[in-house]
């Protein structure tokens, strides 16, 4: 299919005229110079910054919301909202001041008292935050630019996390937004951020819309990551969701839409001398995996999910989703980013090593495998999703397992990630994901290495996972630190919090008369058309 589909592209008869995407119709440059049109890497499901980690809804959220700090290019964070933050000499008390002209979108102004309700209300998301919430004894805003943190034991990382890459964003909001339940969406998107929401030009399944905020006052520094200046170019921002791969490549040939975030890696040889780049922008990358559900059978058995495990053999996954330039993805890959001082190569040749299928299906059977279905959960949205679905699904198989491998839509997929009920109730057993490198840096950011009472969707409890991640926090030196990962890998390897299938870089794609794009995940300051 996806030659056939390239083929019918290079031959010029895909995209002539206006494009027709969910009924909106895209016409070239139809409106200048000023409004940028970008195809986003899934539809834009959740509008909450605190409702989803799906990067999706964290690149909404750095157009909307501003941060305190942000990351720059060796993610060192740096002052954002914030003029200045200090802890204090025994590192128990953080006091940050904001910096002048700070505004929301409905025309108030950022206030101390906004900012903790903002992270009050983050702090119940994000994996990360929890690490702050249990050594906080108080948040507070004595005055309208001050807010205080007080803690039980030094917190030394608090810029790094305010300012971190992965999800969940900060997103602050008013006062009186921020007070809505976190299990609840807000009911106005209202940030602080270079770019306004235009909810009246929502189109559900098919168009975003952004206006440049007049009264943003970006930083004066160049533009780093997420740190420096926030300079918007552009008056808008569409984002098009275009599902189909051929028609959004279609589209970025005929100048009908300006950025394509994630094209298939079948289609980049069509751009080839076109008035198109392509690059890869964000070098940390995403690491590939599976989920097992620990809530439900068979995948409460740490036995079957270590044989699960024993079965992958990351080279298939990344030539499914990124194919066979191994310049976009790298194996093996552990449980870590590569470059974190928590990476070790221990174990990782169960990755790569011939498999014995045969062999695994008799140790799965003596396990206690019975037969049962297994309901394993992708999307066709994301198309590097789907990849690993197939593959997962194949090697499932192989090894004897029951597979019903149900493909739905994005929205879909995301809010069945957190049914803790059984298959018959509209529960699942394992799913396909990636993570963002970033967020596998260190243990307290690592979504899907958080086990217990803080364990994301599939729910593991594996106590040894808290006390090292716990003491990680603690650590003094880069020595110490790798340690700590040594003994988790060790550890992850036989209970199986989640299965690394490999590193990957997405390309992006983009008319050749963008400059500016911040090397990093999408973001929309600095951009500009020549």
């Amino acid at each position: 299919m996806y030659i056939k589909r390239r083929d019918f592209l290079v031959g010029g008869t895909a995209a002539v005229g206006a494009m027709m995407v969910s009924g909106v119709s895209i016409k070239a440059n139809a409106q200048g110079a000023k409004v940028l049109k970008f195809v986003p890497q899934a539809d834009l499901a959740v509008l909450d910054p605190h409702g989803t980690p799906a990067y999706v809804t964290r690149n909404h959220a750095m157009l909307v919301y501003d941060t305190l700090y942000g990351v720059d290019s060796k993610n060192i964070p740096k002052p954002q909202m914030v003029k200045s933050g200090e802890a204090s000499a025994d590192g128990r008390t953080w006091t940050l001041v904001l910096r002048d002209g700070l505004k929301f979108h409905d025309g108030s102004p950022v206030r101390g008292a906004d900012v903790v309700a903002s992270l009050k209300r983050w702090m119940t998301k994000d994996g990360f935050a929890a690490a702050l919430a249990a050594v906080l004894t108080e948040l507070s805003a004595p005055d309208d630019k001050t807010i205080v943190f007080k803690l039980s034991k030094p917190f030394p990382i608090l810029p790094d996390l305010l300012g971190k890459m992965a999800s969940f964003s900060t997103g602050i909001m008013p006062e009186r937004l921020a007070k809505t339940d976190p299990n609840t969406p807000v009911a106005e998107i209202i940030g602080s951020g270079p770019y306004r929401y235009a909810m009246d030009k929502r189109i559900p399944g098919s168009l975003n819309v952004y206006e440049k905020f007049a009264d943003y006052v970006p930083r004066s520094e160049p533009a780093d990551n997420l740190a420096g200046g926030k300079i918007a170019h552009f008056d808008r921002i569409e984002w098009h969701t275009i599902p189909d791969p051929a028609t959004a490549a279609a589209a970025l040939q005929a100048g009908e839409v300006d950025w394509w975030e994630a094209p298939t890696p079948d289609l980049l040889p069509i751009f080839k001398g076109k008035d198109v780049k392509v690059g890869i922008k964000d070098t940390s990358g995403n690491i590939g995996l599976l989920r097992m559900n620990f809530l439900q059978a068979p995948f409460n058995n740490r036995a079957i999910r270590e044989i699960v495990l024993k079965a992958v053999d990351q080279t298939n996954y990344m030539l499914a989703a990124m194919g066979e330039d191994k310049s976009r993805w790298s194996v093996p890959q552990g449980f870590f980013h590569p470059k974190s001082a928590l990476a070790s190569d221990n174990g990782l040749s169960t990755f790569t090593a011939k498999k014995d299928y045969e062999a695994l299906k008799k140790e799965l059977r003596a396990a206690g495998y019975n037969g049962e279905k297994i309901v394993l959960m992708s999307t066709a949205d994301f198309p590097v999703i789907g990849a690993f679905g197939e593959v997962a699904a194949d090697m499932l198989r192989k090894i004897g397992m029951n597979v019903d491998h149900q493909v739905q839509d994005w929205a879909t997929i995301s809010a069945r990630m957190k049914n803790k009920g059984d298959a018959a109730s509209g529960g699942y057993h394992i799913f396909a994901n990636f993570v963002a490198g970033a967020g596998t840096f260190n243990t307290a950011a690592h979504t899907y290495l958080r086990s217990g009472a803080s364990a994301f969707d599939g729910w593991p409890n594996i106590p040894e996972i808290e006390q090292l991640r716990a003491a990680w926090l603690e650590a003094t030196s880069v020595e110490e630190q790798h340690k700590i990962g040594v003994k988790l890998q060790e550890i992850c390897l036989k209970e199986v919090p989640f299965i690394p299938l490999g590193l990957f870089y997405f390309p992006t794609a983009y008319r050749s008369n963008l400059e500016g794009i911040v090397d990093t995940f999408p973001v929309f300051w600095n951009v500009r058309r020549t």
